[in-house]
């Protein structure tokens, strides 16, 4: 699966670290991603579940509901936003563990994703 830019105008920010293609109120960006279990408390101050549904963002508000793709596979599943990072460079999202078994990726620990903003 690659991210479609044929009708949308893409802004590089970052030196290519994040691209943001707006359309109304859509997101897409692409890039790795790579998953974490912590149970400490996330920076919106709720309490990490690793079985949870939820990911990590540099800047996008916590709460925001992201559909995440595989591209290696092309399964998606569904997050909400309820930390900050990644912060290691030229990742763009870091998911729950159970988002990454949902994806197929645990074992490799990282994997080329699309997120895609939903409502």
């Amino acid at each position: 699966m690659k991210c479609s830019v044929t009708a949308l105008r893409a802004v590089a920010l970052a030196a290519g670290l994040f691209v943001a293609f707006p359309v109304s109120s859509a997101l897409a960006q692409c890039g790795h991603a790579s998953w974490y279990a912590l149970t400490s408390k996330t920076a919106s101050g709720e309490r990490m579940n690793p079985a949870a549904m939820t990911a990590a963002h540099r800047s996008l508000p916590f709460g925001t509901r992201l559909k995440v793709t595989n591209r290696k596979n092309g399964k998606t599943v569904l997050v909400r936003i309820n930390d900050r990072g990644p912060f290691i460079k030229g990742r763009v999202i870091d998911l729950s563990k159970a988002a990454a078994r949902e994806l197929g990726f645990v074992g490799a620990g990282v994997t080329n994703i699309c997120l895609e903003r939903q409502s």
